[in-house]
């Protein structure tokens, strides 16, 4: 294989995996412990000191982790990654890394309702702040840049909306404000879009969607694109300074290009904690073995699902990329060229109580706050995900009373539509 590149599937089946040395185990195996032997005092002195790169304890890495962290990089094509407890985990450490209290970030309205939630509110306790734009309109970000801008925020494929944006243009705007492009790519997976080929410096995913894809286990990634100077400006000193847990060492100069997976570990995860569970690592390694077959199949099935919703008399819209009509369908072409996702959005005449009452009626369906089973799950996120948030807000992002959001699952494709038809009809 030395004179091609891997194939995705051949990635998700093979990349970051080998026999296990000690036993030949061809699974890579649950590590459930807490610590690991010293070779000698050197060996332990060296691995404390980052001068040598092994386990010391599972708060900050882990044998199975490790597997799902190189698998991740190679999926996305970045030069390292970092798994840990949840998505919402993964933002935390990310901004942990690079903000100081009193910085700002751009985050576009188009998010996951727990990420608005989480900028607004929580951030606040750090002293960061969130700036928001319009992932519809690209010069609402440049002009929401300050000199306090420490990085922008974007879904690839948007939470609930299912919008897709447009990676390239705000990477353009990003690189020309000298600061990181971080994309939430979890909805898309690399399956069907791989940001950083469009200029993303930093993939997160919420591991416990798609990438798991069996409702069964949480986890959070961040992938390191090992594109971005964070010595360049010396705005991002615990990159760029020399640090005083480390002796001095400057990360971004010891390490380069995979820097700022190795600060969201040893200084992030150290510290703060939110680490994976080496059995939730090992059932998130075993859904992204199947990665690619199941999101083919999740946007067949969705495209059949909004095709047939487009038709129904109680519905007034739909709004999914994958279909001709819809005003991000060249975005999706460009971006997603296999399918524009399984998540999507739909509209109901009656509005908010139609809503309420088509998710109380689904008998297939599965009535609860995830995405990314292969179950297919339904939510109206007005009165759940999006509850906290008051009408202009829901507004814009794309959770107004009469929307009923969609996670299509693997089912044969007839019964999902029976199942949504009898909840709505």
């Amino acid at each position: 294989m030395a004179d091609r590149t891997p194939g995705f599937d051949t990635l998700a089946l093979h990349a970051g995996s080998a026999p296990d040395p000690a036993t030949g185990a061809r699974i890579t195996p649950i590590y459930q412990t807490t610590a690991y032997v010293f070779q000698d005092v050197k060996h332990a002195a060296d691995l404390f000191a980052l001068r040598a790169f092994g386990n010391i304890y599972t708060r900050i890495m882990n044998p199975t982790q490790s597997v799902l962290e190189a698998k991740a990089a190679a999926l996305e094509g970045g030069t390292a990654a970092l798994a840990v407890a949840s998505g919402h985990a993964a933002q935390l450490l990310t901004f942990h890394t690079m903000m100081q209290p009193g910085d700002e970030f751009i985050a576009v309205r188009q998010l996951y309702g727990g990420s608005i939630n989480q900028f607004s509110h929580s951030f606040k306790s750090f002293g960061w702040h969130v700036v928001w734009a319009d992932a519809e309109d690209v010069g609402s970000i440049e002009k929401a840049l300050s000199p306090k801008t420490k990085a922008i925020f974007i879904e690839s494929v948007a939470n609930p909306g299912g919008i897709i944006t447009d990676i390239a243009a705000v990477a353009k705007i990003a690189k020309a404000a000298g600061v990181p492009l971080i994309v939430d790519n979890t909805l898309a997976t690399p399956y069907l879009c791989r940001p950083i080929e469009h200029g993303a410096n930093i993939v997160l995913h919420s591991l416990t969607k798609f990438m798991g894809g069996h409702g069964n286990s949480m986890g959070g990634v961040i992938v390191d694109a090992g594109n971005f100077d964070w010595s360049k400006s010396g705005r991002y000193p615990l990159l760029s300074e020399p640090n005083g847990s480390y002796h001095g060492l400057k990360l971004h100069e010891t390490f380069g290009s995979i820097a700022f997976a190795i600060a969201c570990r040893v200084l992030g995860l150290r510290d703060l904690g939110p680490s994976i569970a080496p059995m939730n690592a090992f059932l998130i390694l075993t859904g992204m073995e199947t990665l690619g077959l199941r999101m083919q199949r999740h946007c067949d099935n969705a495209l059949k699902v909004a095709q047939w919703l487009k038709k129904h008399p109680n519905v007034s819209w739909v709004n999914y990329a994958g279909l001709p009509d819809d005003k991000h369908y060249a975005l999706h072409k460009k971006y997603c060229p296999k399918g524009a996702g399984a998540v999507f959005t739909f509209g109901l005449k009656g509005g908010y109580e139609a809503g309420v009452k088509a998710v109380s009626s689904v008998k297939l369906l599965s009535h609860l706050a995830n995405i990314g089973d292969t179950r297919s799950l339904i939510i109206h996120p007005a009165s759940t995900t999006h509850s906290q948030l008051n009408a202009d807000q829901l507004k814009l992002a794309g959770a107004t009373p009469d929307v009923v959001r969609l996670s299509i699952g693997l089912e044969d494709v007839e019964d999902i539509i029976a199942d949504i038809d009898q909840a709505i009809s």
